[in-house]
Order: structure tokens, then sequence, then C-alpha cells
């Protein structure tokens, strides 16, 4: 072999073994990366269950062993890792949103525990991919505000649902004397009850349960709830 060949090749192993070593500090650096947001999720949710009241949210919701539940705009999975438990290996948890690094995180965080009934669906902006006709239950915390179009989303989630099953919406209303926050989503972080309630009710549903003030904490926007049913 000439001194030029085995110069080539030199070269060439030289730039494979840096290759290679890119490669695994890349791949500590992701790893590293996820078990830190991981851990920050813990300690956030922790914190939130001081003030959000999920008790409360879950009872509105009915949930009972073998149940096919909802939570759209899941997020990294706050409240699909609470029902999960609540439904059963018999139950399903669909955990819908737009986020796909969130949801990768939920699924993460879902196979670390049991029962493994947790499903991710990476939806679309106008269609959630909801099943026909066969959910139980649907929660909505923290995303109606975030709706481009409320009546047409709502009008998925009352098509998915059995009959006599729920709804129950877990959001952001105007503090006391703003009256600019509206069923336009897409220009606030809040939301007037009174406007999803108008949606709800013209959309088919039954309110059953409201609470406004759902929460109420020094320096945050009051939160509220609605519970409804599909006749």
């Amino acid at each position: 072999m000439s001194n030029e060949t085995n110069w080539w090749v030199h070269r060439g192993r030289l730039l494979l073994l840096l290759l290679s070593a890119i490669a695994i500090f890349s791949g500590v650096y992701v790893a590293y990366s996820g078990l830190d947001t991981l851990r920050t999720l813990a300690v956030v949710e922790a914190e939130r269950d001081a003030w959000q009241r999920p008790s409360d949210v879950l009872r509105a919701l009915d949930l009972k062993d073998g149940k096919i539940v909802v939570d759209l705009g899941s997020g990294a999975g706050y409240f699909t890792l609470k029902i999960s438990p609540a439904v059963g290996s018999r139950g399903q948890v669909l955990a819908v949103d737009l986020r796909k690094t969130s949801l990768a995180f939920l699924w993460i965080r879902a196979v670390m525990r049991t029962p493994h009934n947790i499903h991710v669906v990476a939806t679309e902006e106008a269609n959630p991919h909801l099943p026909s006709g066969t959910v139980d239950a649907v929660l909505i915390a923290n995303a109606y505000h975030e709706f481009r179009n409320p009546r047409a989303m709502i009008e998925h989630v009352f098509r998915s649902l059995r009959p006599g099953g729920r709804l129950v919406i877990v959001d952001r209303g105007p503090r006391s004397g703003d009256f600019e926050a509206s069923s336009n989503s897409t220009q606030s972080h809040e939301i007037r009850m009174e406007a999803a309630e108008e949606v709800l009710r013209s959309g088919g549903f039954e309110i059953f349960q409201r609470e406004n003030p759902f929460i109420d904490r020094p320096g945050d926007d009051p939160w509220w709830m609605l519970a409804a049913r599909k006749p």
C-alpha cells in the first residue's frame, strides 16, 4: 500500500472517530436534556397539584374502570397521567395535542407507568381525529382559548361522545373589569365562561355544572369550569 493510500486511510479513520465522538456526545446531551425536562415536569406538576383542583376535575368527568376518555390539548400529560389509573387497564386515555414535542415527553412518561392505556394522538388544528360515538368523556383543560374555531371543535367533540358522555372545560377567564376577552381565542390567553357556555349549548350539550371562579389565585387570572353532557 502506497504512502498516499495510507495517509487517506488514516485520515478516514480519524474522521470516523471524530464523527462517532460527536454522535455520542450529542446523544448524551439529548438524553441529559430529556431527563432534566422530565424532572422539571415532575416538580412543576407537584406544585400545580396544590392549586389546580385536579380531584374536582376528575370527579366532574365521572371516571370509571373501562371508560374511554380524551384529554384534548393534553400537553405533556398533567391530567392524562391522572386519568389513566382511574379508567384502569380496560380503559383508554387518548392524549390529543398539536405539539409533537409535548406528546413525545408524554409518551416517555406513559411507558414508564402502568396501566399502559395511554395513546398519544398528534392532531391537526382543524381536526382532532377523535373516534366517532365511542368516547365516554372529554377534558379540555387550559386549551379551549387556543381554538381558532371553537364551534367546529365542539362539533367534533359532540360527535365523538356516546349519549350521556361528558365534556369538562377548565380555562382562564378575564380578571375583574377586563371586558376584552371574548370567544376569539386567537387574540387572548383567556376567555369568558359565558362565551364557551353559549358555544356548548348551541352545539347540543346540556350544562349541568358551572363554577366561576373555579380557581382564584392571587396574581393569576381566575379560572372557570363548565361540565356538560351529550343528551
